[in-house]
C-alpha cells in the first residue's frame, strides 16, 4: 500500500546519524543536497550528496585517484526500488533494487515516517555504521 501523504519530491534538509551515546555524525555535512522520491505506483528512490566532496583532478570519472574515489564514494549515497507503507505501525519499507551500496541490493530498509504539512521525517531502526549501531534521523521538506 502506498500513501498519498508521501508521494511527491523531498528535498534534504538534515541528515544525522545518532549513536545511542548521543553522539551525532552528519555523513553528509550540516547542509546535505539530495532527495527522496515517491510516486503514487509504488516506485522510489534517493540520493544525498555531500556539497563539499572535493573535484576530481582529471575530468574523467572513470580516471579518479584512489582518494579521489574514496572521498566521492563516501560523500555519497543513492538507491532506488519499490516501496511500501503500514498505515499502523508508521513504517515506510524501502524494497531496495539497486544501491550504491551492493550488500543493500534485493534487500529492505524500514523507516519510521512522519508527515507534518510539508515536512517528512524518517527514522531508522538501529543499522550498523562506523561500526557502531546508529539511527538515522533526516527531514525533507516537500518540493515544489
Amino acid at each position: 500500500m502506498q500513501s498519498q501523504k508521501l508521494a511527491g519530491t523531498w528535498k534534504i534538509v538534515s541528515f544525522e546519524l545518532r549513536s545511542s551515546s548521543g553522539e551525532v555524525i552528519y555523513p553528509y555535512g550540516r547542509d546535505p543536497l539530495g532527495t527522496v522520491m515517491y510516486d503514487s505506483r509504488g516506485n522510489m528512490s534517493v540520493l544525498l550528496v555531500r556539497r563539499d566532496r572535493p573535484e576530481f583532478a582529471s575530468n574523467d570519472p572513470f580516471r579518479g585517484a584512489p582518494e579521489e574515489i574514496k572521498a566521492a564514494f563516501e560523500g555519497f549515497a543513492a538507491y532506488c526500488g519499490t516501496y511500501e507503507v503500514n498505515e499502523e505501525e508508521g513504517t515506510v519499507t524501502h524494497h531496495i533494487e539497486g544501491s550504491w551500496f551492493p550488500n543493500w541490493v534485493g534487500a529492505d530498509q524500514v523507516r519510521f515516517f512522519e508527515c507534518s504539512g510539508d515536512q517528512l521525517l524518517l527514522r531508522s531502526p538501529p543499522i550498523l555504521a562506523g561500526d557502531e549501531q546508529r539511527t538515522i534521523h533526516a527531514i525533507f521538506n516537500r518540493s515544489e
